[in-house]
Order: C-alpha cells, then sequence, then structure tokens
C-alpha cells in the first residue's frame, strides 16, 4: 500500500483547522450581549482573534501529539536521537508568521478604534498638564438603559473629572460634539480596572456593578480612577 504524500496531508490538516477555527472563532459564546453601536466592532476584532487563536492551539498541540506518537521511544531501542541542530527556513517561517499576525492584528484594532471616534480625540492643555477623561456619548438600541462594554479611559491628569474634547464628526460618538463642550455630562461613572474586569461605580447613586448601564442618546463622562 503506498503511503500519503506528505503534501497532502498537510494540505487536508489544513483544511481542516481552517474550518474548526472559523466554526470557534463565530460560536465560541465569550461575548456578552451587543448593547452599542460599537460592539459589532469590537466583537468583530475579538472573533478574529479568537479564531487565530484557535488555530494556532490546533496547530501546536496537534503537532506535539504527533511527534510523541511518531517520534517515542520503541521497545528494545536503545540507541540515541538523531542529532539535529536547526532549521533556518524553518525558524525564519516561524518567526514571520507571528509578526505577520500581530502586525495585522494592530492595523486592524487601529481600524476599529478609528470607526469608533478615537483617532478623532484632539487634547485641550491647561497650565500645567493634560485634560483627561472622555466624555462619552452613547448610542444605544436599546430603550431606557442598556448596558455597555467600556473602554478604557487613560488619564494623565491629577483630576480625573477633567475632559478631553473630541471631534463631532466622530462616527459613533466617542467623545462630545463640540456644542456639548463645557456642559455638565447627564451621568457621571466612575471606572475602575481590574485584572480581567471593570467596575463601575454611579457616584450619585452610590451603585457599584461589573457592567456600565448608561442612558439612551444622552451625554455621559466615563471617569477611569486608579485602583486603590
Amino acid at each position: 500500500m503506498k503511503q500519503v504524500p506528505a503534501s497532502l496531508l498537510t494540505l487536508l490538516a489544513g483544511v481542516v483547522i481552517t474550518l474548526i477555527s472559523l466554526w470557534v472563532g463565530q460560536h465560541h459564546g465569550l461575548l456578552p450581549e451587543q448593547a452599542s453601536e460599537q460592539a459589532p466592532l469590537v466583537d468583530d476584532f475579538f472573533n478574529v482573534m479568537v479564531t487565530i487563536a484557535a488555530a494556532l492551539f490546533l496547530i501546536v498541540q496537534g503537532t506535539i501529539v504527533w511527534f510523541i506518537i511518531q517520534f517515542r521511544q520503541r521497545t528494545g531501542d536503545e540507541t540515541d536521537g538523531t542529532p539535529i541542530e536547526g532549521n533556518f527556513s524553518l525558524e525564519i517561517v516561524w518567526t514571520a508568521i507571528p509578526a505577520i499576525i500581530v502586525i495585522g492584528l494592530g492595523i486592524y484594532s487601529v481600524d476599529v478604534y478609528d470607526q469608533m471616534g478615537g483617532l478623532a480625540l484632539t487634547h485641550q492643555h491647561g497650565s500645567d498638564h493634560a485634560m483627561a477623561a472622555h466624555p462619552v456619548t452613547s448610542a444605544l438600541d436599546t430603550p431606557a438603559l442598556a448596558s455597555a462594554m467600556a473602554a478604557p479611559i487613560v488619564t494623565e491628569s491629577s483630576n480625573p473629572v477633567e475632559s478631553v474634547i473630541a471631534s463631532p464628526t466622530a462616527k459613533y460618538g466617542f467623545g462630545a460634539p463640540t456644542s456639548e463642550v463645557g456642559k455638565a455630562a447627564d451621568l457621571v461613572v466612575n471606572v475602575t480596572g481590574l485584572q480581567y474586569a471593570w467596575l463601575f461605580n454611579y457616584p450619585d447613586s452610590g451603585l457599584t456593578m461589573g457592567e456600565l448601564h448608561v442612558p439612551l442618546v444622552k451625554p455621559c463622562s466615563l471617569i477611569l480612577l486608579p485602583k486603590m
């Protein structure tokens, strides 16, 4: 019986890994319900990362299992293994592929950030430090109060209540229009970043929770606070 060519096996494995990875990337069930116009952008980006991660996991773990079986020590074999110093071409390939993936994801993330209006933000400077927190205008599809994931707000100021002024052309309302600059937000939320989560505190009511709830189409200011 003739042995199946390695190239055909590699092609078959590539097709199977691709199909499984695409399925996992769309059916992982790790994301919360979409509650804002920005959510599809972020979710699609996350799905792409899960797809790539699933493919890499299958390739790496599959290779390990295959090597364990194929190159195991046979009964009665007391000889040394074949001395292998390395493969320069292989090292180039497995260095180039992660580099391409990381660069591609970086470009994709910048595009998502731009579509959310992030690159339209401009900073006003006070007398001795930069302005800080983003005023965020909510644009949700659900009535009354809706649930949304918050983007981190980086502050360089000692006063976390100061604000950054955003371009009025931001597609998703990431920032406040010029006409609203200087006005008090309808809702102020203090945000504390944890290792794997965010805590949202509502000063007006004293509530603290792990989900962000904001009123529909109202200017909201999210203040990122240092972890105590």
